[in-house]
């Protein structure tokens, strides 16, 4: 049996939930399954004009005795005038326990990369969390990413079907320490995507890439959604997964990087609201870090607009090297300066491939930290220390450390505490790098650049400076450039070794 709805919402039908701008349309309801049969569907059809709000939520009334809620929708993609965007429309769903920012009713969420997804006890879509379907009201969560000009046509099959609802599975999480060499540099991809959420690759298949490129470690963080989390176990054996979250909102995306096992982050608020810190601080109570990916990406909705006070490391490089990286490497290396300059905590550098599909490289680029051993925490605690540099394969190894004149020395993210009259040696040992230069950066910029390695790809670089001239020193390794004044691209860079005992 099959019943037809329409539901649309006017320009001014518009409400604030205390997050971003949200708008609940009338509920959907289901017969009983004596007053309707085995398996029940209603279809709602509607129209979003432009300017809709972030989320329009859909009421579906579910009675008792359903083992299966299934929904399809589609929607129209009109053509649109050069430079305009056309129609996107994300999607979700929340249980009985409702839409409260926080997320305490979420159950899944595909953004837009399924026409279709189903929840049950026993089993549910990649994306989707396994759970009882309850009585109560569900909302499918609609999220209306772009809208053309012509607005937003959408048709939604929702499909109860009942019977005895099945035994939810116990999940298993893996394990957060893998085999390691001791106190060691760990290599790690830290923002990768399955098809949990708009990915194509199995986190088995991830785990395989992974170890492929050399990895020690990876962090699961698909988008808006912890469903992943009790699939990795099995892909673990050697490889240390850290799992996470993409938190993508419309306003800039976040990596949770090493929570506790199914912890979700809400994501539907924007800067504006005011709200991202109570979810930074979720972050740390659940054991992660709050890293922003891609600050200066140029897609919708990427550019970080959330400010940098409460991360604990910054994604400089994301993917194969392009010029957003190149702003994001030139902003960042800017809060350094300010933090000497305030006299406050810097904030540390990391890069990693945000690979989805082939042909994303797993591995491009990794970040490489010195850790204690391979353990969630050991990870998390170089990363945060900035003990770590960015390269962009297993192949190219970096060595970085300054020191002093009797003896004194710190390696990456550390300080050397000397005078700032004290004459420092400033030492780049790098391998895997052929035709690449090494590129010393201070707070004054670019003070020193070497000649090519040689085509074995290894060098050393030394230089020498005072911390009066130089407040921190990072090293670039960089490709020869292409052409026209931007250096080329690179290869790999360190978080700086600062100088002097301030």
């Amino acid at each position: 049996m099959c019943e037809e709805h329409q539901a649309g919402v006017g320009r001014r039908a518009v409400f604030l939930t205390g997050a971003a701008a949200a708008f609940t349309l009338g509920s959907v309801s289901f017969a009983s399954a004596a007053e309707g049969g085995r398996s029940q569907s209603r279809t709602v059809r509607g129209t979003l004009p432009t300017g809709s709000p972030d989320f329009v939520y859909v009421p579906v009334e579910v009675p008792h005795g359903v083992r299966e809620i299934k929904v399809a929708y589609t929607y129209d993609r009109p053509q649109v005038p050069a430079g305009t965007a056309g129609n996107a429309l994300d999607i979700g769903v929340f249980d009985e326990r409702g839409t409260g920012l926080g997320g305490e009713g979420f159950r899944g969420w595909s953004g837009g990369a399924r026409t279709e997804f189903f929840l049950r006890a026993d089993e549910a879509t990649p994306g989707y969390v396994p759970g009882p379907v309850r009585a109560g009201t569900w909302h499918i969560a609609l999220g209306p990413y772009t809208v053309a000009p012509q607005g937003l046509a959408y048709e939604i099959t929702v499909t109860l079907t009942f019977g005895e609802p099945g035994r939810t599975p116990r999940p298993v999480y893996p394990p957060e320490r893998a085999k390691g060499r001791g106190r060691a540099w760990y290599r790690g991809d830290c923002h990768l995507h399955s098809w949990h959420s708009d990915g194509r690759r199995t986190p088995a298949e991830i785990a395989a890439l992974a170890r492929a490129a050399g990895l020690d470690f990876v962090n699961s963080s698909d988008h808006n959604t912890s469903s992943a989390h009790a699939h990795w176990a099995e892909a673990a054996k050697d490889l240390l997964v850290l799992l996470g979250e993409e938190v993508t909102t419309r306003n800039g995306h976040v990596v949770a990087l090493g929570t506790d096992p199914g912890t979700f982050v809400d994501w539907r608020y924007r800067a504006r609201d005011n709200r991202f810190g109570r979810f930074a601080r979720q972050i740390r109570r659940a054991g992660g870090l709050v890293v922003p990916a891609h600050p200066h990406a140029t897609c919708i909705g990427c550019n970080w607009k959330f400010g940098f006070g409460e991360a604990d490391a910054v994604e400089v490089w994301n993917g194969p090297w392009t010029p957003d990286d190149e702003v994001a490497l030139a902003d960042w290396d800017g809060m350094l300066v300010a933090s000497v300059r305030q006299g406050r905590d810097w904030i540390p550098a990391m890069g990693s491939s945000d690979a989805h599909r082939d042909p994303d490289v797993v591995g491009l680029p990794q970040t490489v930290v010195l850790a204690d051993d391979l353990s969630r925490r050991a990870i998390q605690d170089g990363i945060r220390a900035g003990r770590a540099y960015v390269a962009e394969s297993a192949d190219v190894s970096v060595a970085f450390s300054a020191s002093g004149p009797r003896g004194e020395h710190a390696g990456i993210g550390e300080r050397l505490r000397v005078p700032d009259d004290s004459p420092v040696t400033v030492r780049t040992e790098v391998t895997g790098a052929p035709g690449c230069t090494v590129r010393l950066v201070t707070d004054q910029g670019v003070l020193h650049t070497s000649a090519p390695l040689p085509a074995g790809g290894a060098g050393v670089v030394e230089w020498r400076t005072t911390p009066a001239y130089a407040a921190y020193v990072r090293a670039e390794v960089r490709h020869p450039a292409a052409a026209g004044p931007l250096p080329g691209s690179l290869a790999a860079f360190t978080n700086p070794v600062f100088l002097g005992r301030r």
